[in-house]
């Protein structure tokens, strides 16, 4: 049974209420550098909020720095987790942050990084435990962000993978599991029949194909949401590509030009990709 707390914040995540989530991750800046320049953040952010997006995912100073009216509706998700391109390791994630001060900055929920098969796998699992357990603590959301990375992964669209990936996530005390897509695209319906918790999409096609369409055929396959981030902030109209894929995500129809997605082949959506 989910506490109170939790509960009102699970619901926050998503801004029609019926569970299903598109999320921004803004936490490119510490990984790769900056999203764009500084004086374009806050436009950014409400093109973002404005088209649609049920909540965006940044690092706490960013969050420190958000104009308090951005968030009258959309919710704030807080990322603990980091690493720089320019370390020896890019899939060493560590804890920068923890849940109190997620708290204490408003947020909705908090997510933690973690790649499966890396040197440093266990230090990774053993945080995404701790948080975790404060997560249950206080009453707040966890979003494991989990994905096949590493010298031990061989194929990191493998279906069984991806479903081992979204069970570890759950055992841990994850509520959410963001992951990559299976490929064949139609195979990520296994990975969520096997997940006790709900999947959000990850990424965008890796064929650079429309990102609208690929994201209706992720939704079809049983995915609970969408976590697009760079090739949302990357596209000449943040708010367009957004409000599209809101309308992907809530709307069950219209979010793509031309399609009717109650009644679209998705096979023919995805052949490109697999």
């Amino acid at each position: 049974m989910l506490k109170s707390g939790k509960l009102l914040r699970l619901r926050r995540l998503s801004l029609a209420r019926d569970g299903r989530h598109l999320l921004i991750p803004l936490d490119h800046s510490v990984s790769d550098g900056p999203i764009v320049p500084a004086d374009k953040w806050d436009s950014l952010l409400r093109e973002l909020v404005d088209g649609g997006a049920d909540g965006i995912i940044v690092h706490k100073g960013r969050a420190r720095a958000l104009a308090p009216d951005i968030l009258k509706k959309c919710a704030l998700v807080v990322h603990l987790s980091a690493s720089t391109a320019c370390a020896d390791d890019v899939n060493a994630k560590v804890l920068v942050a923890d849940v109190e001060e997620a708290l204490q900055l408003g947020a909705d929920a908090v997510s933690v990084h973690v790649n499966i098969g890396s040197e440093t796998e266990s230090r990774q699992l053993a945080d995404l435990g701790a948080v975790a357990r404060s997560c249950e603590a206080w009453g707040m959301p966890l979003i494991a962000m989990i994905y096949p990375r590493g010298p031990r992964i061989e194929n990191p669209r493998d279906p069984a993978l991806l479903a081992h990936l979204t069970n570890v996530a759950a055992d841990l005390g994850a509520d959410m599991v963001k992951t990559s897509v299976a490929l064949p695209l139609e195979r990520m319906a296994e990975v969520v029949a096997n997940s006790p918790i709900p999947v959000l999409a990850a990424g965008g096609p890796p064929d650079g194909s429309d990102l609208v369409e690929y994201g209706a055929a992720v939704m079809a396959a049983g995915c609970r949401g969408l976590a697009f981030g760079r090739r949302v902030f990357t596209s000449p109209s943040p708010y367009t590509t957004v409000s599209r894929l809101a309308a992907v995500v809530h709307g069950g129809h219209g979010g793509a030009e031309g399609m009717d997605l109650r009644t679209t082949d998705y096979s023919t959506i995805v052949a490109g990709v697999a």
